[in-house]
Order: structure tokens, then sequence, then C-alpha cells
């Protein structure tokens, strides 16, 4: 009986919040050390402002909300920077309050490397600081006059000391090895350049006319094969390349360090 009391309680209760008329605007990510500024309209009715409270990480905010603009003020939850943020505004119906400034939990790229640098187990080593949010490293290889992608590593985002490695493929002779990271800004926060010398054999392949296989005299190797109108036809890391389903005529072989060509017959 005491059970079919509290549920019949709660059923009415969530008549009385709907009857009441509201609705919820949540927003989440991190804390960048910023506060968030709300503009507030009237009800509907035309009594009183939309907006009639505020929950910050499931705390009922202590900022003023009874006004036509507000601040809600992280610094009073006693956040850290980079920490998770969640904010509840809830309003009446039939009015909508406006975030001004939405993007400031977003996370944005503020790491510093402290360390970049290759071992000889070919591990690539960068230590961080002053992370603020979760956000994908791009691992960066130095290879046929450009910077290809060979990896991603998910950060830590917060302020310490972060240590990440990953494990790259080298290819002979000097090596330049880089992170970096694009927030919502695109615009890419870069780290400084780890330099590595491989004395590995340099690579060659065969044959320059090619029916049905290319197989690369070294090893295994990171490769594109591009057409001649700059389309990238295939990629991938291996000792060997199945050409057979290629059109007939002359291609860009990328492959070790080296730019060449070869002609599918």
């Amino acid at each position: 009986m005491k059970k079919k009391l509290v549920v019949l309680l709660s059923v009415v209760f969530l008549l009385a919040l709907n009857s009441f008329g509201q609705s919820v605007i949540l927003f989440e990510g991190n804390y960048q050390g910023q506060n968030i500024y709300v503009q507030n309209p009237y009800a509907s009715g035309g009594v009183g402002f939309c907006v009639y409270e505020i929950r910050v990480n499931g705390q009922i905010g202590t900022d003023e909300v009874g006004s036509s603009a507000f601040i809600i003020d992280l610094r009073n939850y006693n956040l850290k920077q980079g920490a998770p943020v969640s904010v509840k505004i809830f309003h009446k119906d039939g009015c909508k309050p406006k975030v001004l400034n939405a993007d400031v939990l977003k996370s944005k790229s503020t790491f510093v490397a402290t360390t970049v640098a290759v071992d000889r187990q070919e591990n690539l080593k960068w230590i961080t600081t002053g992370e603020t949010g979760k956000l994908t490293y791009l691992v960066e290889q130095f290879r046929w006059n450009k910077w290809v992608k060979v990896g991603e590593v998910e950060g830590v985002g917060t302020s310490g000391s972060n240590t990440y490695t990953f494990k790259v493929n080298t290819h002979s002779g000097d090596n330049q090895f880089r992170v970096k990271q694009v927030d919502y800004t695109s615009q890419p926060r870069i780290s400084q350049i780890a330099k590595f010398t491989s004395f590995k054999p340099v690579i060659k392949f065969f044959p320059v006319k090619a029916k049905d296989k290319i197989t690369f005299e070294g090893g295994d190797t990171l490769w594109e094969i591009w057409d001649q109108y700059g389309n990238i036809v295939k990629r991938g890391y291996s000792s060997s390349i199945d050409v057979l389903d290629l059109t007939k005529g002359g291609y860009f072989l990328n492959y070790d360090a080296v730019t060449s060509e070869f002609f599918k017959q």
C-alpha cells in the first residue's frame, strides 16, 4: 500500500509540473575559465521572466535570474580548468532564453608540448601541460613533401602533465613527426617537430611496368598511388600492392621517402 502511495504521489507531481508548463535547455562541455551570459525574455503571459531556475552539475544556481539578462557565474562551483560542466536552464513554456556565448564550454586546444621525441623502439612520445578539454591528437609524419596523418590519440584534457605514446613507422633516412589538435575554431595547434634518423635500407619497387602486382624490395612500407588527375586511388602499408584492378595508364607512387612513377599494363 505504501509503495502504491509513492507511485501515485510521483504521478501527481509530474502532472503538476506539466500543468505548470516548463522546458529545459541543456548544454554541456568543459570549464574554460569563463562565465555564461543569458538573455532572458518575459514569460509568455507578460508576468515575470522566462527563466526560473539554473542548475550547474546538479547544483541549484545562486545567480539572480529575475532580469532581462543575467550571468551564470561558474566560479561559484569550484570548478577546475577543463572540468566537465553540465548546465540546465529551466524556463516556462511559450518563451525561450538565449545563451549569448554558447561556445564557452566547447573544448579549445591550449596544450603546450614540453617534450616531443622518438625513441629507439620507434615510439613517438610527447608530454603536454595546459590542456583544458578532451580533444584528439593527430599524429603526422612528413613524407613526400607533405604532412601525412598516421594516427590518432585521445587527449586527457586536464591541465596537469600528460604523457602520450604512439608507435610510428619510420622510413629510411631522416624522419620528422609532430602532433596537432583542431578545435571548434578550425584553427590547428601544432607541436614542435621530433626528428629521428633511421638506418633502414632504402626501399625499391618493381616492376616499373606492372600487370598485376608491385613488390617492394626491402620490407613493408607506407605507400600511396595517385592517378594522372591528382586523385588518390589506393593507399596502405605492406610489402606489395595488388594493381590488377587499376585502369591501364601511368600512375604516381609514393613509398618509403620517395615519389616515383609506374605504368599499369
